[in-house]
């Protein structure tokens, strides 16, 4: 396929040409579905400049492929958003299938962004971000009393259990998964969000699984059998 070749960029024009370079990307990224399409070479030739050109805007490959991907990462606050309002602890199992679906329906980007090391140095803007919209919907509920902690360790918590469903979901696709995702996903977000909300009222030092099993009862954290 032939390229025709841009004109050089006046100036000025040069917040132009990056965005040019970074939609010349992600329309590679979305072809071929993973960032190894996203060489500097195939990416300049997309655009229609030179590879010099990239580079003025882009260090190394790393730079780039972060760059497009996090393109896609204001669409996270805008579902975060979405799903908050009403009940505080329902907006937050809300939004953590909403985190869920985020990352199923760009699984490069995610995997990219939240599955390997940055490429810069500090807390990633994408990490940064997604915990600091769970942070907020965290400290919602321990305002009202129904989760009880620090909202950061909370959230970290929570974090952890969402992004290990889905990752697994992106790196495993072959395992035999259940048919209906959303179920699956909705399962492990309520398995997280009720096990925060009761592990701060349980002591630290747990009696043994038979009795802690009848006090559970007791308690009627789950159904009596049959």
């Amino acid at each position: 396929m032939t390229t025709a070749r841009r004109v050089r960029a006046r100036r000025g024009e040069g917040a132009l040409l990056r965005e040019e370079i970074l939609r010349a990307a992600e329309d590679l990224l979305t072809e071929a579905g993973t960032e190894d399409a996203l060489t500097l070479r195939a990416v300049a030739m997309r655009a229609g400049v030179s590879t010099p050109s990239v580079y003025l805007h882009f260090t190394d490959k790393e730079a780039l492929v972060e760059a497009v991907c996090l393109r896609v990462w204001d669409e996270l606050g805008r579902l975060f958003a979405e799903s908050s309002g009403g009940d505080p602890f329902v907006a937050l199992g809300n939004c953590g299938r909403a985190y869920a679906r985020f990352a199923l329906d760009h699984p490069v980007q995610y995997r990219v962004l939240m599955m390997r090391p940055s490429a810069g140095e500090g807390v990633p803007p994408a990490a940064a971000t997604c915990f600091g919209h769970m942070v907020d919907r965290v400290a919602a509920c321990v305002a009202t009393g129904v989760l009880q902690g620090e909202p950061e360790a909370l959230a970290l918590g929570l974090w952890s259990a969402v992004h290990g469903c889905v990752s697994l979901l992106i790196a495993q696709p072959s395992f035999p998964w259940p048919e209906d995702r959303e179920a699956l996903i909705a399962h492990i977000v309520r398995m997280a969000g009720l096990g925060a909300a009761l592990v701060t009222r349980v002591p630290r030092t747990l009696p043994p699984s038979m009795e802690l099993a009848a006090d559970l009862d007791a308690f009627g954290a789950r159904p009596a059998a049959g």
